[in-house]
């Protein structure tokens, strides 16, 4: 399966990162993975989470789309571990966690290609005349 656009891609991507949230906290419960139900919630949320972000970097570069699914999975679980009183709330913690967010919600608005770049993902190269040099140039 391959999502078909990038919307979709997008929406794949924090689906996983919620999932992250979930085994995370899953994890934290299970007791070293000594207990069955936690260990099983872990188990499948993280196979599903790692899954979701296979897909979504077929449509999202690698490096933004793990930047966003670290950030947002690790601001849900924060959250949630604050909300549930398993850490204490602190109007620190709580500004740095929406700068997290704000950081992923703005690697979103980013265009997915910079203008300066080939396909390749190397840097463009030109000529004086400014026609780009063929791959023999580029050693390969």
């Amino acid at each position: 399966m391959s999502p078909t656009t990038s919307g979709t891609a997008w929406l794949i991507l924090l689906a996983s990162a919620v999932l992250e949230a979930v085994w995370a906290t899953a994890l934290g419960m299970s007791d070293g993975l000594t207990r069955q139900g936690p260990s099983l919630v872990f188990l499948a949320a993280a196979a599903l989470s790692m899954y979701g972000l296979g897909l979504a970097v077929k449509r999202i570069p690698l490096g933004t789309a793990y930047a966003v699914w670290v950030g947002i999975g690790a601001a849900l679980t924060v959250g949630w571990a604050m909300a549930t009183g398993a850490e204490p709330v602190n109007a620190l913690k709580v500004i740095f966690i929406a700068g997290i967010v704000g950081c992923a919600a703005g690697l979103k608005l980013l265009p997915a290609k910079s203008a300066g770049k080939q396909s390749g993902g190397r840097p463009a190269v030109s000529d004086p005349d400014g026609v780009k040099p063929g791959p023999a140039s580029h050693g390969e």
